[in-house]
């Protein structure tokens, strides 16, 4: 186990006591219920596509919600470590910590076979495929699952969908809120309970697949500025990009089985295999205009996951926009027909 430097400074006891026993025969557990999970949580240098990880923590559980063992390590950003009056930790910190390659093998072996659940699980994957890709690597996960999304499907009773918000319903302690272990082990100790609701339910989980990523190309780190606590939280994990406007006009629909034609206007969910940002300047660069939103006006979704109930699949669905997966988009993308004249 890789050392916790933060034991000092902040100490934690993230054990978990006892724990009721598995339901009973009279409600037995669905079989299709995943088993095994790893709760995850990391903090970052902040929330942008060249932003780093600089601690990270991992609840194991069994497929009742169990915890089985925890783990957690600093992370060495080679970098500023961004907003320290959040998680906390400066630069002298982890100046000793371990480099992202060398836990590698150590948090592959606590994320093999297990989904990974986190709170805004978007986030947390992203961020560790996109360090895995940084380190040539590919990180061990096929699905995930959104303890916010969870929460929605059982209906609870939430003021809001913060982490301290499900963890007062359940009556869980949080003890320092944005050190990964602690918000690890506050999430595995709500998501248990969550986890049994769903059960005596028969509720089929909100898993959504993985994509890990194969292409990255590391950029500049914007310039970062000191901002407020309340500053640092954006309603998305995702920053918004401006982009040149599109030169062409929109020709319409995308036609299944013919050709892309410039101007037409693509949008993309869930994760791809090519990092997000690099897709989206090929598009651009083949004369597509790449849309933040599906409306009546989309040509084409370009999704891994069309079964995935985003807000994205579901307007596609409703105005009958076609969708792609990511591979045949990349074929598209070798030919795609110049603008008419006429528009």
């Amino acid at each position: 186990m890789l050392e916790d430097r933060m034991a000092a400074a902040h100490p934690i006891t993230p054990a978990i006591g006892r724990q009721p026993s598995p339901p009973e025969a009279a409600a037995p557990w669905p079989a299709a219920y995943p088993k095994g999970y790893a709760v995850v949580d990391v903090e970052t240098t902040g929330l942008a596509r060249d932003d780093r990880i600089v601690s990270a923590a991992v609840y194991r559980l069994d497929t009742h919600g169990e915890v089985e063992d925890h783990w957690y390590t600093l992370v060495n950003p080679q970098r500023d470590p961004g907003p320290v009056w959040i998680h906390g930790l400066t630069s002298d910190m982890l100046s000793t910590a371990p480099l992202f390659p060398e836990i590698v093998p150590e948090l592959s072996r606590r994320l093999e076979g297990r989904v990974l659940v986190a709170h805004n699980a978007m986030f947390d994957w992203s961020m560790i495929a996109r360090e895995y890709a940084r380190a040539e690597a590919e990180a061990p996960v096929r699905q995930r699952l959104c303890t916010i999304a969870l929460s929605k499907e059982l209906r609870l009773p939430l003021p809001n969908h913060k982490l301290e918000s499900l963890a007062a319903h359940y009556g869980v302690k949080q003890e320092h809120a944005h050190h990964a272990l602690d918000d690890a082990r506050v999430l595995a100790e709500a998501f248990r309970p969550s986890l049994r609701l769903a059960a005596q339910a028969n509720l089929r989980l909100p898993l959504l697949a993985c994509q890990p990523l194969t292409e990255w190309a590391d950029g500049p780190a914007a310039p970062r500025q000191r901002q407020s606590s309340s500053a640092y939280r954006p309603t998305s994990w995702r920053p918004s990009r401006k982009r040149p406007a599109c030169p062409y006009p929109n020709p319409g629909r995308y036609e299944p089985g013919g050709r892309l034609v410039q101007g037409m206007r693509v949008a993309f969910s869930g994760d791809t295999s090519v990092d997000r940002e690099l897709l989206e300047d090929r598009a651009t660069e083949a004369g597509l205009h790449v849309a933040s939103s599906v409306s009546r006006l989309t040509s084409l979704l370009v999704t891994n996951d069309p079964d995935s109930r985003t807000s994205k699949t579901a307007k596609a669905t409703a105005y009958g926009t076609p969708v792609i997966d990511e591979a045949a988009f990349m074929q598209l993308l070798q030919d795609v027909a110049p603008a008419t004249a006429s528009g």
